[in-house]
């Protein structure tokens, strides 16, 4: 067995419990999911400095709108860039969105409030849509079933350390029954729990995630994950400081999990780091 069949089964494993938990903070919701007309999406990346895996990024969005063309909308917010990100993202014919805030949920939420889409993708942007995205988002949603959901994850390559760190934090997302990577939900839905927090300068996405889930499961919706269409991200970190860091540095990764260290949220905001 591959170390990529392993994880497959790893997260599949995780992520495909029924269990209900809650989460730490309640959204305020409406009792009811509106339903789609007219669809158009809106895809959010934050960029700090991200000429080198952008392009690449973008192309994928690309062959994932061939496969199933929809309205796309590509917002790309810009964030203290000193790099040629803005004049790629300009190119490829995003919209350009600056926010200077060192802290990724206001990035993000700066994203959302330029979008026009009835629905809404969250994505890094070194990580890459599988082409069967847009489709499998649309199909769910449409379906009533899901209130949005994530992704599962598999990094561009692959090592015992990646794949120690892997089960690590499907472990720990497996504790809310979430999935991460990329958000995608409706923007009713996304505006129904405010967004991203900013008081987290880390596990913002998981965070937004527990309180998705919680929205669903007030409305009988499911969080879904979407295993046909998988997100690949880079492995720049691991390429920095080494396959094995994460799991090395315990306490870091403990203080990281809390959501409110600063130097570990330095961590996760500087592409260099």
């Amino acid at each position: 067995m591959t170390c990529e069949t392993s994880a497959f089964r790893v997260f599949c494993v995780f992520y495909g419990s029924k269990e209900k938990t809650s989460a730490p903070h309640s959204p305020c919701i409406s009792e009811n999911p509106p339903h789609l007309f007219g669809i158009k999406i809106s895809v959010i990346i934050p960029a700090h400095n991200e000429e080198k895996f952008l392009p690449d990024g973008l192309a994928a969005i690309e062959k994932a709108r061939v496969f199933y063309p929809c309205d796309v909308e590509t917002i790309v917010v810009l964030n203290r860039c000193t790099d040629h990100t803005a004049e790629i993202a300009e190119r490829a014919g995003c919209r350009l969105v600056t926010e200077e805030a060192k802290n990724l949920s206001r990035i993000r939420n700066a994203g959302l409030n330029a979008a026009d889409g009835n629905i809404v993708i969250t994505v890094d942007a070194d990580s890459r849509f599988h082409p069967r995205m847009f489709q499998d988002v649309v199909t769910k949603l449409e379906s009533g079933k899901y209130v949005g959901g994530g992704a599962m994850v598999l990094p561009e390559r692959w090592s015992p350390g990646i794949f120690m760190t892997g089960a690590v934090i499907a472990l720990y997302l497996a504790k809310f029954k979430v999935s991460f990577g990329t958000f995608w939900t409706t923007r009713e839905a996304c505006e129904a729990i405010g967004g991203f927090n900013p008081d987290f300068v880390t596990i913002e996405d998981v965070d937004f995630a527990v309180r998705l889930r919680q929205l669903g499961i007030h409305r009988d919706q499911k969080f879904g994950t979407l295993f046909r269409a998988p997100l690949t991200t880079s492995c720049r970190k691991f390429d920095q400081q080494g396959d094995w860091h994460v799991l090395r540095e315990h306490d870091f990764l403990n203080r990281a999990m809390t959501g409110h260290d600063p130097e570990a949220g330095e961590y996760w905001y500087e592409p260099g780091r």
